[in-house]
């Protein structure tokens, strides 16, 4: 039993250095996504524009989300290297772009390009980790991997003011695009992916009984419905990526307007902003540090309903909370530890739905995600 065991697990000689080049790279990518929200300001200001115009053209980066399933499909069919490598180059390519532009056209063009990097990148690293850990330590291996998120926050930002402030806003646009850039060729010689032939040998023989009936080839509504069938498990496949993007909803209806909350209500200036963000930050990492550590254990179903139920709960209390500044900010600190260990835990039970199209699920919950939070951007304030 333990010799199987063994033999069903990556080389641990291997499997390190795996998650420490993945963890290393999604740490600059987390931190390029993030680039923005601390330094709207100065960003807009060095490029020439208003804050609320360079707000726009982040919103345009987000839309290329929907684009996340075709990367995800091509993963399937391809290979996941070539779309990590894409990914990656995309978003170097807008970087750069932006790091040099002189103009509104040239940030728009590095917006877009740095959107369908991510869109590329994100979901299919998460589709590789979970075809290279078997599901029984899938959620360590994923949970490890999102410590890039809350590490950027924490790490990746602070570094990036400190950067502006020797040599200006171009410069973190310029190092990050730069070690992008070097890191393409060497996603390349990542291992590759043993892949169950099930689903392929399927559409081969479909296709071939097809053309041998002498069908006409498939119309475009019947391929954009053959996309959305997610097979027998669809109702939990379903389920799986509406629960992504619900909770994503919830979280960024609650956290785009909180920097109004609390300057308004308490007085908070920029200084001590940016401490309530580092706050954050931690809780985000221990929500994926326990999953790292409890979530396989204890289930990943059973963690994403007690996840979940730990969400509730924190949503109902900040308004009980909001009595002083330090209640608010542990309310605020337990919603984001409840939504990271949920939204962790979710990444497993999304990569097992239809393990011969993970790639095509994980970017689907990306969509999904992305959907929720382009609709809290209009709730959210609204609502506060």
């Amino acid at each position: 039993m333990a010799r199987r065991r063994h033999a069903s697990l990556p080389k641990l000689d291997t499997f390190p250095r795996l998650l420490g080049l993945s963890l290393t790279t999604r740490l600059a990518v987390d931190t390029t996504a993030q680039l923005f929200s601390p330094f709207l300001s100065i960003f807009a200001a060095g490029m020439g524009l208003d804050p609320v115009t360079l707000g726009r053209m982040i919103s345009l980066r987000n839309i290329t989300g929907l684009l996340a399933p075709i990367f995800g499909v091509l993963a399937d069919r391809r290979s996941y290297r070539r779309v990590l490598q894409a990914g990656l180059l995309l978003t170097a390519a807008g970087l750069l772009v932006i790091g040099l532009s002189a103009g509104l056209w040239s940030v728009a063009l590095g917006m877009l390009l740095m959107g369908a990097g991510f869109t590329g990148f994100i979901p299919t690293l998460q589709a590789y980790m979970s075809a290279r850990l078997p599901y029984a330590r899938r959620a360590q291996g994923l949970g490890m991997l999102e410590y890039s998120w809350a590490l950027s926050g924490i790490l990746g930002l602070y570094l990036t003011g400190q950067l502006i402030a020797a040599a200006g806003w171009r410069a973190p646009f310029l190092v990050l695009g730069g070690f992008l850039l070097l890191m393409t060729p060497i996603f390349g010689l990542l291992p590759s992916v043993r892949r169950s032939p099930g689903h392929a040998a399927r559409e081969a023989e479909r296709e071939a009984a097809r053309q041998a009936a002498g069908d006409p080839p498939k119309s475009l509504g019947v391929r954009a419905r053959d996309f959305f069938d997610l097979g027998p498990n669809r109702r939990s496949a379903w389920a799986a990526l509406a629960t992504s993007g619900l909770l994503i909803f919830s979280l960024l209806h609650t956290v785009i307007a909180h920097g109004v909350w609390l300057a308004r209500e308490y007085g908070l200036e920029a200084s001590s902003l940016g401490t309530v963000a580092l706050v954050a930050g931690v809780a985000d990492l221990c929500g994926s540090v326990l999953v790292s550590l409890v979530t396989d254990r204890l289930g990943k179903r059973r963690s994403v309903l007690l996840g979940g139920l730990a969400s509730f709960v924190s949503y109902l209390l900040l308004p009980v909370l909001n009595v002083g500044l330090l209640p608010a900010v542990a309310g605020l600190a337990a919603m984001r530890f409840a939504f990271e260990f949920t939204i962790v835990s979710n990444l497993p039970l999304v990569s097992e739905q239809i393990p011969e199209q993970r790639g095509k699920l994980m970017s689907m919950s990306s969509t999904f995600g992305m959907v929720g939070g382009t609709l809290a951007g209009l709730t959210g304030p609204w609502a506060y």
